[in-house]
């Protein structure tokens, strides 16, 4: 019976997150619409999503971001942010952290998720990582961001990886567009989000949704030869702090 109970309590959570998805973009579609009409009003777009969308689903779900900064962001400027990746959260979460408005780089796959696909392949830089040429244009699509004054975002394991592996490799994606672009790279570790929920079904629960936004990694002197020890360095650091907390 407590088992029942527990599971019923586990579909009911994952229900409300659900809702909570659907109900702020229905409430201001018009709004998100016409924020997505042009990509200069993008920034605008960004503060909707980030106020009037992630907040309230965090909160939401009972699950309110604590986040330490060893190092802030600055304002009118552009950053590659990277972050471990184990639930839908992470998006919510992300959004929490910085102020910065950044896009997101992301499978095309995602835009087939009702209602949120919708803005999400309007706004996202979408990839299929089957496809070389796909691959080869989101770094085309980055650089017109980017000379906009925007960020980019990738959570570069490329994928949810599977509940027992506490961080997977990471793709290069990432670190060759920052060494490209001359723009710093900011590690992030997202301590709680597999806990709070991951996309095993029966699992979840309420609680603080830690992150940390760590020093960041300068590229101005780098070349692309030096992605790879760029990408394991960042790793390290990541990897670091899930293993000891």
């Amino acid at each position: 019976m407590i088992t029942l109970l527990k599971n019923l309590g586990h579909v009911l959570y994952r229900i409300w997150f659900y809702v909570l998805v659907a109900v702020p973009i229905f409430l201001f579609f018009p709004f998100l619409l016409i924020a997505t009409l042009s990509e200069k009003w993008y920034p605008q777009f960004f503060w909707l999503a980030r106020n009037l969308w992630a907040a309230p689903i965090l909160y939401g779900m009972g699950c309110p971001p604590k986040i330490v900064r060893e190092q802030k962001l600055e304002a009118d400027k552009s950053y590659m942010l990277v972050a471990n990746h184990t639930s839908m959260l992470d998006i919510m979460l992300m959004l929490r952290v910085s102020r910065n408005p950044f896009v997101f780089v992301g499978k095309k796959e995602l835009s087939k998720i009702p209602v949120f696909g919708f803005f999400y392949k309007r706004v996202c830089i979408m990839v299929d990582r089957d496809n070389t040429r796909s691959r080869t244009g989101v770094y085309r699509r980055a650089q017109r961001r980017l000379n906009k004054g925007l960020s980019i975002c990738i959570f570069p394991e490329g994928g949810v990886p599977e509940e027992h592996i506490v961080l997977d490799s990471f793709k290069d994606g990432a670190f060759k567009m920052a060494i490209a672009h001359n723009i710093p790279v900011v590690p992030m570790t997202f301590y709680d989000s597999k806990n709070r929920f991951s996309f095993t079904f029966l699992s979840g629960s309420p609680g603080k949704l830690r992150a940390k936004v760590h020093s960041f990694f300068e590229t101005g002197l780098l070349d692309e030869d030096d992605k790879g020890t760029l990408r394991e360095e960042v790793r390290e650091v990541i990897l670091n702090e899930l293993t000891e907390k």
